[in-house]
């Protein structure tokens, strides 16, 4: 007789293969892709409304560039304004779900280039989706509940593989969990900065504003974001704490949204929160001839090796960039929010406020004269608040000025600058070395002996005036 040999048990991967493309319900993701689209589709109408468009990318005499992405050139009036309206359109067709792949690419294509034009209009959510949207061009999220799947019979599909909320839900919970890290620091905890300076901003708000002049209001207000933001993925993938936990996730950032002005950052981090529900959840909420259940998908064998390997490999690494990036800040000595250097891509949210003022003293190649420069006469005054806090973009325009003096003048001049800063209600201090020639300082992602060292001295208490005369508004 012949011997019947037993399948060989499945090795580690077979059974990672077989967890990731296991198929889930498609009814989350769709509603997380119009969503998505809808958020899109209201952000690129509202910067061609508020006139963003002409202020942010065409005023501008000069724009600074990320390490790397000088080629990045800004697209001039009539192309700004055809980015937007192409933006409106491809976010449109993502939310519908209409030429869905082609959409979503030139979404993430489009939306990247914007974020590239100009450094001073960073905003950590505008990385965000350009994050989310990469993943999601990976992921056939038109199958189901789209214009593609009615127009196209044979894309239709009632499951999508399990890798693909288990992606997206690890870069949402990478943003809460670096931004929770980022506030385990003396500033954010002890000290209680920089939500002091906002709130004794906020005590008019009605109803809420007595409470914000109290001593205790930042400090209680400080614990409670840094205990949210570390533990609330946590809270979202456990099932039984998913309820509350997105009620937290509602309220507060919509305390945040009323009290600071940080754009669409709420609305993403809501509707983001949605990618750790239930695959099945949107058919609950709706009528039952419009909710029932996807068909059972056939079992599911391991996917084949042929692919299995590279894809979990670039799968890998993006976890690991994900994750190295926001740590990269610890490769530099001293305080990140005073140097900035690691600064950007690293989730630091709303943990610090820094003023700060910039004047460029030109020395003159051929006659030694010494000018003082003011950026105003390179600027616009949105660009002036946001570069002077940041050093790399100080040395960007100080060579900007040197190159401009060198074709004036044939040789390169010197130029130094006098940069103050105040960090999260410190006094103000001395952020780069007056005796260093910017116009020969190399712009690199090397520790720039060139910034000056933070103040090692607390921030300024502020006197809790304003919950005295809140408390007793007779006395004023």
């Amino acid at each position: 007789m012949t011997e019947v040999r037993a399948p060989a048990p499945p090795s580690r991967l077979d059974r990672l293969a077989a967890r990731l493309v296991a198929p889930r319900d498609a009814a989350a993701l769709a509603v997380f892709r119009f969503l998505f689209g809808a958020l899109g589709f209201v952000s690129a109408l509202r910067f061609q409304a508020y006139g963003w468009v002409d202020e942010l990318f065409v005023e501008p005499r000069f724009f600074f560039h990320y390490w790397g992405a000088g080629w990045a050139p800004p697209p001039g009036r009539e192309g700004a304004h055809a980015l937007f309206v192409a933006l409106t359109l491809v976010s449109a067709c993502v939310a519908l779900g209409l030429f869905y792949r082609a959409a979503i690419v030139l979404f993430f294509l489009g939306f990247t280039y914007v974020q590239l034009i100009d450094v001073t209009n960073y905003l950590n959510h505008y990385y965000l989706v350009s994050l989310l949207a990469l993943l999601m061009a990976l992921m056939p999220l038109h199958g189901a509940w789209s214009l593609d799947a009615l127009l196209f019979p044979r894309i239709r599909r009632a499951t999508l593989p399990a890798w693909c909320a288990y992606l997206l839900r690890f870069q949402v919970a990478i943003v809460y969990t670096f931004a929770g890290i980022a506030k385990l620091s003396q500033d954010w905890l002890v000290h209680a900065q920089p939500l002091t300076i906002w709130l004794s901003a906020r005590t008019g708000t009605p109803v809420i504003g007595l409470l914000f002049a109290a001593p205790w209001a930042a400090h209680a207000m400080s614990w409670a974001g840094c205990l949210f933001d570390l533990t609330i993925a946590g809270w979202l993938l456990l099932p039984r704490t998913r309820p509350v936990a997105y009620a937290t996730v509602i309220a507060f950032h919509a305390l945040t949204w009323a009290l600071f002005p940080i754009g669409m950052f709420p609305a993403i981090m809501v509707v983001g929160a949605t990618v750790f529900f239930s695959p099945s959840w949107p058919r609950r909420l709706l009528p039952r001839w419009l909710s029932a259940p996807a068909p059972p998908a056939p079992p599911t064998a391991p996917a084949p090796s042929r692919w299995l390997r590279p894809a979990l490999a670039a799968a890998g690494a993006y976890a690991v960039l994900q994750l190295l990036l926001p740590l990269r800040a610890h490769r530099y000595e001293g305080n990140v929010h005073w140097h900035e250097q690691g600064m950007r891509f690293s989730w630091r949210v709303m943990v610090r406020e820094k003023n700060a003022s910039v004047t460029y003293r030109v020395t003159s190649p051929a006659t030694g004269r010494v000018v003082e420069v003011n950026p105003r006469d390179y600027l616009t005054a949105r660009q002036e608040r946001e570069f002077a806090a940041q050093p790399d973009l100080i040395l960007q325009l100080a060579h900007r000025i040197a190159d401009d003096v060198s074709a004036r003048e044939g040789a390169r001049p010197v130029i130094q600058v006098d940069a103050i800063a105040s960090l999260n209600g410190r006094l103000s201090a001395r952020l780069i070395d007056p005796e260093v020639d910017l116009a020969r300082v190399p712009d690199s992602l090397s520790p720039a002996a060139w910034i000056l060292p933070a103040p090692s001295d607390p921030p300024l208490r502020l006197r809790p005036i304003a919950w005295k005369l809140a408390s007793y508004p007779d006395s004023r």
